[in-house]
C-alpha cells in the first residue's frame, strides 16, 4: 500500500516548497506547474529554468539529464498486456487499467523513465510496474482489499492543510494504492480533482488513477531511482512496513517482479534489490 511511510517526507517537501516559492526568482505558478514547453516543473510544483527546477526531482519539461527515451516504445501494448493478462478474467481492473491511461499520465510527468542512461530508464519502468503488479495483483484490484468496509479512514488529523472530509475514507486506490489524506489532498490539488471530498475518483477515472500513482511515484520514488539507490530503497519508500525482516515474502515478491520485468526489457536489475 503506497504512502504509509511518507508523512515526514511530505512535510519536509511541503516546507521546502514553501521556502522555494519565497526565494525563487523564476516563473512560479503556485503548487500546480502547468509550465510552458520552455520551463521545467520542479518537484515542489513550480515552473522555471534553473537547476533547482530542472535538476533532481524535475517532474516534466526540459529536465537535466533527459535522455530522449520514448517510454511508449518500451512499454509496448504487448508488455502491458503481458501483465494484465495474468489476472483472472473476472478482475474489475482488467478493463479499467489501460496502457493508454498509463501513457496519458506522462503528459504531466514526462521525466518518468527519461532521466540518465537508457538502462536507467528501463530500470525505472520495470520498478514502477513491479510495484503496481504487487499492489494490484497484475492490475486486478482497483481498490485495497476490504478498504470500503474497514473502520480505518486513513485520516491523519495532524495534516491540517488537508483535513479529512466527513464520511470519506482514504484507503488504497489505483495502481500504487494511494492512501491517506495527506496524499489524496496534494495529489488532487496537483491533478485538478478534489482528492479530499472525492477520493473515489482515483478508483473511477482511469486517467486520474494512473496520474495519481505517477504523482506519488515522481514525488517519492523517482528521485530514488535517478540517484541510483537501487530497487530496495523504492520498496521502503512505498511500504516500509515490509522491510527490516517484517514481511520477507512480500519483499521477495516485489523483487522477483522487478527482476522479471528487467529481464523482459533486457536490462540488468542492478544492486541493492532488497530493503
Amino acid at each position: 500500500m503506497a504512502s504509509l511511510n511518507t508523512k515526514n517526507i511530505f512535510l519536509t517537501l511541503l516546507v521546502a516548497g514553501i521556502l522555494a516559492g519565497m526565494f525563487l526568482s523564476e516563473t512560479a505558478v503556485a503548487q500546480n506547474c502547468g509550465c510552458d514547453a520552455t520551463n521545467c516543473c520542479s518537484k515542489f510544483g513550480y515552473c522555471g529554468t534553473s537547476s533547482d527546477h530542472c535538476g533532481t526531482g524535475c517532474l516534466s519539461g526540459p529536465c537535466l539529464n533527459s535522455n530522449g527515451v520514448s517510454v511508449s516504445d518500451i512499454v509496448t501494448q504487448s508488455f502491458f498486456d503481458g501483465i494484465v493478462n495474468q489476472a483472472p478474467a473476472d478482475c474489475v481492473g482488467k478493463s479499467f487499467f489501460t496502457r493508454a491511461a498509463f501513457l496519458n499520465s506522462l503528459s504531466l510527468f514526462s521525466a518518468f523513465g527519461t532521466i540518465g542512461t537508457t538502462d536507467d530508464s528501463k530500470r525505472e519502468i520495470a520498478a514502477f510496474f513491479a510495484h503496481a503488479t504487487h499492489e494490484t495483483g497484475f492490475f486486478c484490484k482497483i481498490e485495497e482489499n476490504g478498504g470500503a468496509s474497514t473502520n480505518d479512514a486513513y485520516c491523519d488529523p495532524d495534516y491540517t492543510d488537508y483535513p479529512c472530509a466527513a464520511n470519506k475514507k482514504y484507503y488504497g486506490r489505483g495502481p500504487l494504492q494511494l492512501s491517506w489524506n495527506y496524499n489524496y489532498g496534494p495529489a488532487g490539488s496537483f491533478l485538478g480533482f478534489d482528492g479530499l471530498n472525492n477520493p473515489e475518483t482515483v478508483a473511477t477515472d482511469a486517467d486520474v488513477s494512473f496520474k495519481a500513482a505517477m504523482w506519488f511515484w515522481m514525488i517519492n520514488v523517482h528521485p530514488i531511482m535517478t540517484s541510483g539507490q537501487g530497487f530496495g530503497a523504492t520498496i521502503r519508500a512505498i511500504n516500509s512496513r515490509e522491510c527490516g525482516g517484517n514481511e520477507p515474502a512480500l519483499v521477495a515478491a516485489r523483487v522477483q517482479y522487478y527482476k522479471d520485468y528487467c529481464d523482459q526489457l533486457s536490462v540488468v536489475p542492478g544492486d541493492n534489490l532488497s530493503c
